[in-house]
């Protein structure tokens, strides 16, 4: 096994894909997602303790009766996103430097994520029919993304999986600063893998913090797989994804039984959710396996760019949306047609007009500080600046 890795991380190269070029079916497999969380939270979700917090006022089971079953797993869409992101990161982030991950990940995260916490802001001040907008210091604590960590709710509620991206960016870019390699990934799996494992027994808050016991597995085997799609399959590699699927279904059953009070059903079985599940690791499998590069479709680029506006702006704005158009006459079924409709226009348009105007603008910003502190001359390596009345310009600027 230490000959093969060396191998592997060696100067020999990865295995070339099938096809060389974007995954388009990544982008289809992420819209996908995006939509089934959507159904969850229109069909799915309500009827618990709150069910006017929701889209309909009233139980969703009443609504829809048996699509409201179909709909209270939907919610699974979400750990498909998470095995995505860890493939992709790895992927996106191979020969980079780590100014480059963190600016890549700045590009991609806030420029709909601050149009997002503003338009909702708006929308539930004035027609505040399923929520209350938060205080004004709140609303700008969610505009740092890292509210989550100051115990600052949520603008909208499904920001709750952003503050886990952000935490696994976090641990992920120490890899990244010290070079992804093979090995290193391999190393970074195990570890977090493993630390998880104990912070779920020890309940130690701060290795909790960092283990993300609930949601690892899922990144874990995204990484794993990104290797398999880049070196090939092997028995170590697929030993990473099985103890992943374990823990995965583990959360699966319990984050379904917690939620299950919200639905209004207490006694839903989890064994649908962890089918679902089982097949968004499957379905990544494939696609690792190199068994779905031929699909290039065009319209899945152009889908998979509308599914980040889509997952922000989708739940209060469209729940507001639902209750409005339901509480003068519209059928459930064709509310939730226009409204899924419209979240769809609404994600092409704060794509064009957001983020590709604003990705530009920080791109800019942030080459040009990084920049900057890649040429700046470490601080070790000057001298001591000579005593005088106020300290030299450049000594200030390397201080701060």
């Amino acid at each position: 096994m230490k000959n093969f890795l060396r191998q592997r991380s060696g100067s020999s190269g990865p295995r070339k894909p099938a096809r060389a070029g974007r995954l388009a079916i990544l982008d289809g497999l992420r819209i996908l997602a995006a939509l089934m969380v959507v159904f969850h939270h229109y069909i799915g979700y309500g009827g618990g303790t709150k069910p006017s917090e929701s889209a309909w006022g009233k139980p969703a089971e009443q609504v829809f009766h048996h699509a409201f079953f179909v709909g209270a797993y939907m919610w699974t869409g979400i750990c498909l996103f998470f095995v995505i992101s860890g493939f992709v990161i790895c992927m996106s982030s191979w020969g980079r430097p780590v100014g480059d991950f963190v600016r890549s990940r700045v590009m991609r995260l806030y420029p709909a994520y601050w149009f997002a916490v503003l338009a909702t802001t708006a929308v539930v001040t004035l027609w505040p029919l399923v929520r209350q907008p938060l205080a004004p210091q709140n609303v700008l604590a969610n505009l740092t993304m890292f509210h989550a960590g100051l115990g600052i709710d949520n603008v909208d509620a499904v920001y709750w999986t952003l503050w886990y991206e952000l935490r696994f960016y976090l641990l992920f870019a120490i890899v990244v600063w010290q070079g992804v390699t093979y090995r290193r990934i391999v190393a970074f799996c195990s570890i977090w893998t493993v630390a998880g494992i104990v912070s779920a027994s020890t309940k130690w808050p701060v290795l909790e913090f960092f283990a993300m016991s609930d949601v690892s597995s899922f990144f874990v085997a995204g990484l794993a797989l990104y290797l398999v799609h880049r070196y090939g399959p092997n028995l170590m590699l697929f030993g990473i994804v099985a103890i992943s699927w374990i823990l995965s279904v583990l959360y699966t059953i319990t984050h379904q039984h917690d939620i299950n009070p919200y639905l209004g059903h207490p006694g839903l079985p989890a064994w649908p959710a962890v089918l679902i599940t089982t097949l968004s690791y499957l379905v990544v499998i494939v696609v690792a396996l190199g068994w779905a590069s031929r699909i290039q479709w065009r319209w899945l680029t152009f889908a998979g760019a509308l599914t980040y506006p889509l997952y922000l702006l989708h739940e209060t704005m469209g729940w507001t949306a639902l209750r409005a158009l339901y509480d003068h006459g519209t059928k459930p079924w064709v509310a939730v047609g226009i409204v899924t409709a419209a979240m769809l226009v609404a994600s092409q348009i704060v794509h064009r007009l957001v983020e590709k105007p604003l990705t530009p603008l920080l791109k800019k910003g942030m080459t040009s500080s990084i920049d900057q502190l890649r040429a700046a001359e470490p601080l070790a390596a000057k001298p001591a600046p000579a005593p005088a009345p106020e300290p030299a310009r450049e000594t200030v600027a390397a201080s701060s």
